[in-house]
């Protein structure tokens, strides 16, 4: 738990301070367009939000003093959950020993929580200043021209900003079995469910009964039979059609909210960052470069004819999405030769492959894929054979690919691939112009 927050600590800084000073940079473009036509307004508008966002910068960066952290958006019940272990335990389990290393976990967590208030800040800053250049410019219409590209520009880093922390709120949140299992195993613990009845946030919020959890505590309230025996009752009074008309009403109901939970989640609902862009978002310019990265592998088979055996092209490759829709990369391949016929199967080394690729979603499931490649495509023993580059031959392929959406979790992202090789005619032997691939992303 401590090398998780930690990192996330690492992280949160790190990115908080890369966009603070992107923000200003915009606006220091913005108030050097403006004062050419009005240089008081830019001195007004903009004089003092460099200074501010150093201010933020440092303040996230220096700030290592853990604090008591208000109940604010969206209520997470993990991250309220850890905060109490780490709490819980550093006071001590009774009857046991405390743990080594105990403080200074409970440390780092209250220093992430700390952070993660300042980014909290940095983001309502930056709000506050889109909003407030934007209302200028509205003032100003004849402006628009001259800031409206930046001012984009700005409202772009902002949004993606907001999205950053929200990703890293959800990184916090989402448990990993070890974790789980702690809590699960503390959960029995009288102790451990009367520390957070006192000390969770949860409970700074509503001021919780002492036997809540306990039988006790429904006392009053109606149970689950009563309920469903008072809506059999309802559904009987609507006549022969009345249960058809209720499961259909409620199937429609929760395809609605369905939707609407989608749409929330996308916008950040809950936690404060609901903000509508006027622009396409790329949501992979918020994730980490590990994150943004797509494995794959493929193969394609050639037919024998009287120079070569029949040949399986077995290739790996990696991709970075540029967007969610777009993607780059490289590979390797290697050639295995299976012989001249069933009769005559001969496994053999026939050469290997280096690829590079882009695909570019067109719609739907369809994308258009290209690539350069370089293939060794003699025969050999060992690797010291293939360094000679004149062995080598160039490809260059055009063509391309669908999605095929498969019920397994292992191939639900098999991808079929049809090339044309634009350099094929120029072999010595000719190659084969069309070349069939089936591959799978995971």
């Amino acid at each position: 738990m401590q090398s998780k927050t930690a990192d996330l600590d690492q992280q949160l800084t790190r990115q908080t301070e890369k966009y603070l000073q992107r923000m200003a940079h915009r606006e220091a473009r913005l108030q050097k367009k403006l004062a050419k036509v009005d240089s008081t307004a830019a001195n007004n508008l903009f004089g003092n939000s460099t200074k501010q966002y150093l201010a933020l910068a440092q303040k996230i960066r220096k700030d290592t003093s853990g604090r008591a952290v208000d109940l604010s958006g969206e209520y997470q019940p993990y991250i309220d959950s850890l905060g109490g272990i780490l709490k819980f335990m550093k006071q001590g389990v009774p009857g046991r020993q405390a743990l080594s290393g105990l403080p200074d976990a409970a440390r780092q967590w209250e220093v992430l929580q700390a952070k993660m208030q300042d980014a909290d800040q940095a983001k309502a800053f930056i709000q506050q200043r889109k909003q407030q250049i934007g209302d200028y410019i509205k003032q100003h219409i004849n402006l628009s021209g001259l800031l409206g590209h930046q001012y984009a520009a700005l409202n772009q880093e902002a949004y993606y900003y907001a999205q950053q922390v929200r990703q890293y709120k959800e990184m916090l949140n989402s448990p990993d079995k070890l974790e789980r299992q702690a809590l699960s195993t503390l959960q029995k613990f009288p102790a451990f469910q009367a520390f957070m009845k006192q000390n969770s946030q949860l409970a700074g919020l509503f001021n919780l009964p002492g036997n809540y959890g306990s039988p006790e505590g429904l006392a009053g309230l109606q149970t689950r039979d009563q309920v469903a025996a008072l809506i059999q009752q309802q559904v009987a009074a609507g006549g022969p059609g009345g249960q058809a008309a209720l499961q259909s009403n409620l199937q429609s109901a929760q395809s609605q909210l369905d939707g609407y939970k989608d749409k929330l989640n996308k916008l950040g609902a809950g936690s404060g960052d609901i903000d509508m862009p006027d622009f396409k978002p790329n949501n992979q310019k918020t994730k980490t470069f590990w994150r943004r990265l797509e494995y794959g592998a493929n193969f394609q088979t050639t037919r024998n004819n009287y120079l070569f055996p029949t040949v399986s092209d077995l290739g790996l490759s990696i991709g970075y999405k540029l967007s969610e829709g777009s993607t780059v990369g490289v590979g390797a391949s290697y050639k295995l030769g299976w012989g001249n016929g069933i009769q005559h199967i001969a496994l053999s080394s026939q050469g290997v492959g280096l690829r590079s690729f882009i695909d570019i979603k067109i719609k739907g499931s369809f994308s258009a894929t290209g690539g350069f490649e370089y293939n060794y495509t003699t025969p050999f023993r060992s690797f010291q054979q293939i360094s000679h580059l004149t062995y080598w031959t160039r490809s260059c392929l055009v063509g391309i690919s669908k999605t095929v959406s498969v019920k397994s979790r292992v191939f639900k992202k098999t991808k079929l691939q049809l090339f044309w090789d634009l350099l094929s005619y120029q072999q010595i032997p000719k190659t084969q112009p069309i070349i069939f691939r089936i591959g799978y992303n995971f």
